[in-house]
């Protein structure tokens, strides 16, 4: 790790750097409603046609997927056409997947065009929201964890910024006219904002790391993929993104239903609004809060410890919503406290991953790590299992917290002591070397 006293970094750097962090944010944002808005359509499109929810979902499904399991390739693209054009031409072709994906699904009149719109839809959200993680590590090494935090903020919650855009024009025109005009739009912007986007060089890596040293230990080589692969070291990181994921998923993905078994969802409680409603809104804003938020407490004290806070606090979370959110308000700040503490691993384990292997390689290296997403939502159907077997949400919770706790646990007592036992041995290759 750099040593020395930070210093202010050229004007023109700093302005540089942000503006690819803004750029890159507001690509994100544009693409949040690929995900995050889907569940405004699925009623009108099922009106509509008369295809069965199940059927109309499978589009969805389809999206998480390629969104997940191709960005791999996406960000071995973008590395490999280097940092001049790699991310420009990645993510422009980003913007014309997804307002194509949205187009096709406004002219869709069979489920295999549905089924189309998802395909491209999820081709162009993991274009750019591989190359957009990779951004933000690469530019902010003083400030890594902050600058991913920030940028998945984007995916997370902007999609807050158009509900009710889109819940308007759906009443009014249509669902079809709102997949039309906002595909069109949203893909638009990303097809433009991609020419203003670079990575850093070599030189300008080295400069940003020499004036504005980080505080957290950083590897002074940058891993090839193929060689972080064979590392201890990231599949320990896969092992925890799977658990903490899963955990997460399997209590978010039925918050619904959950309310509802615990008598709430239709409990009105704030200016009319139902316990879930309100739980809903909430929600949000702390998943997305909590990507900046504890990125930017891991880049001062430090990726373990930060996910040791984060993941306790989560299976506390977890315990507190299964044995005590029964209640209508406490479900709500409970159900918020879970989004809280694990929205952050869109932050925390990028920016671990790159600390650990470098720049150079890291967007497709950050997405090898993401499609522990993937994997977790296969972990999912578990809680409904759990629930059928036990008859209520209880034991659901008390496995969750659990695997919070086992990821506290590997963070502090198997990540640590081997990310510094790597570090010390690359100091020492270094020195040899020089």
């Amino acid at each position: 790790m750099p040593n020395g006293v930070a210093r202010p970094l050229g004007s023109s750097l700093t302005r540089e750097r942000w503006t690819q962090l803004i750029a890159g944010v507001i690509c994100m944002i544009m693409i949040a409603n690929l995900q995050y808005g889907w569940t405004l359509f699925v009623q009108p499109i099922q009106q509509r046609h008369g295809w069965s929810v199940a059927s109309i979902q499978l589009a969805f499904s389809i999206f998480v997927a390629l969104e997940t399991w191709l960005t791999p390739l996406e960000g071995w693209i973008v590395d490999r056409l280097g940092p001049q054009t790699g991310p420009k031409l990645m993510v422009a072709f980003g913007g014309l997947m997804i307002a194509a994906g949205w187009i096709v699904n406004s002219k869709a009149d069979t489920l295999t065009m549905l089924y189309l719109g998802a395909v491209l839809s999820g081709i162009g959200g993991g274009a750019v929201y591989a190359t957009g993680v990779g951004q933000a590590v690469k530019w902010f090494p003083d400030r890594r964890g902050l600058a991913v935090g920030l940028t998945a903020a984007g995916f997370g919650a902007g999609a807050a910024l158009t509900v009710v855009p889109i819940r308007s024009v759906i009443a009014s025109s249509g669902y079809e006219t709102a997949f039309f005009w906002f595909g069109l739009v949203q893909g638009a912007v990303v097809f433009l904002l991609a020419w203003l986007l670079r990575a850093p060089h070599a030189e300008e890596i080295k400069t940003m790391t020499m004036l504005a040293p980080p505080k957290v230990v950083q590897s002074s080589k940058s891993y090839k993929p193929t060689e972080m692969l064979k590392t201890p070291v990231f599949w320990l990181l896969y092992v925890m993104f799977v658990l903490v994921s899963a955990s997460g998923l399997m209590a978010t993905a039925q918050i619904a239903l959950i309310a509802k078994d615990f008598n709430v969802a239709n409990t009105a409680i704030l200016f009319g609004a139902t316990a879930l409603s309100v739980a809903l809104i909430v929600d949000n804003v702390c998943n997305g809060a909590a990507r900046p938020l504890f990125g930017w407490i891991s880049d001062h004290i430090g990726r373990e410890y930060t996910m040791a806070i984060a993941f306790g606090l989560g299976a506390v979370s977890y315990w507190l919503l299964g044995s005590m959110g029964t209640a209508p308000w406490a479900f709500v700040v409970f159900a918020a406290l879970i989004f809280l503490t694990w929205g952050e691993i869109f932050s925390l384990f990028p920016s671990t991953c790159t600390d650990s292997f470098g720049p150079k390689f890291a967007t497709v290296n950050l997405s090898l790590l993401y499609t522990a997403k993937g994997a977790s939502a296969f972990l999912v159907p578990v809680a409904n299992m759990i629930k059928a077997s036990t008859g209520g949400w209880h034991a659901v919770f008390i496995v969750t917290a659990l695997m919070n706790l086992i990821v506290v646990g590997l963070a502090l007592f198997v990540l640590k002591p081997l990310r510094s036992r790597v570090a010390t041995s690359e100091a020492t290759k270094l020195a040899h070397a020089v």
